[in-house]
């Protein structure tokens, strides 16, 4: 991973958008810093398309597309996207599986749910799952004393022995019926928003990320950037972002940002 600061101008001054995590890649110790938030609206400001990509649930995703300067936002690890019309004030909303598949999934999630928390002490189903439509989450430093990584280990395991997918983030395991991903919406995304095949334009956008469930981010994106943190997780994802800050989450994700918008500003306020 080389620093942030050594992502090619060219690259940056021919962004189309900034796809971003953001659990401990915009947030610092829970917490969404100012400058974080500034940096988004910044970006947004600047001509690109940010979009949040994350693991949290619907009911928070709605808020996100409503109220944060962003394109869109992509949740529950690709379970979804939800894009708001500003012009015409409606919520564009696409789901992987439909109404009735969720809700048999839901309760399916349910039952093994309650398997897993008898089975690894100290996990906790997440406080934030009243409000996901697809996947569980578990868990296991957020709300609760951090699981040391067997255990984290154990709940992966005990997921995919269910038939589940499962991911695990900086502060909890999500697991779902499916196999899509955060790409895998992206992608959708792109094409609906965007009018554009991902694919083929995957160099005129970065992501922002910092753990395993970031690494197919990591490993589609050539320009993908990791905030500090993620050096964490060094050896233990199967794709690395190529770039890295120096700073750890919302810091970091502002250190990106402002390598991106130097790159982007006049040549004359460059100087």
């Amino acid at each position: 991973m080389k620093p942030v600061s050594q992502l090619p101008a060219t690259i940056a001054r021919d962004l189309i958008g900034v796809f971003t995590d953001i659990d401990d890649t915009l947030t610092t110790d829970g917490h969404l810093p100012a400058a974080a938030y500034a940096a988004l609206e910044r970006l947004a400001e600047a001509g690109l398309a940010v979009v949040p990509i994350t693991g949290r649930p619907a009911g928070w995703c709605d808020m996100v597309a409503r109220f944060w300067p962003v394109a869109g936002v992509i949740g529950e690890n690709g379970a979804f996207y939800f894009r708001y019309d500003r012009q015409a004030r409606r919520m564009i909303r696409r789901f992987v599986a439909g109404e009735a598949e969720r809700a048999d999934n839901r309760a399916k999630l349910a039952v093994l749910g309650k398997r897993i928390l008898a089975a690894v002490p100290g996990a906790a189903i997440s406080a934030d799952q009243l409000y996901r439509e697809a996947d569980l989450a578990i868990d296991f430093r957020e709300d609760v004393p951090p699981l040391p990584r067997a255990a984290v280990e154990r709940i992966v395991a005990l997921f995919e022995e269910a038939g589940c997918t499962a991911k695990v983030s900086s502060i909890h395991v999500n697991g779902w019926y499916g196999r899509y991903d955060k790409l895998s919406m992206t992608r959708l995304f792109v094409q609906d928003a965007l009018g554009l095949d991902l694919d083929a334009a995957k160099e005129r956008f970065v992501f922002c990320g910092d753990s395993p469930n970031d690494a197919p981010m990591f490993g589609f994106f050539p320009y993908a950037c990791g905030v500090a943190n993620v050096l964490d997780f060094d050896g233990l994802m199967p794709a690395s972002p190529a770039f890295v800050a120096s700073s750890r989450g919302g810091q970091g994700f502002v250190e990106i940002a402002e390598v991106l918008l130097a790159a982007r500003r006049p040549a004359a306020l460059r100087r």
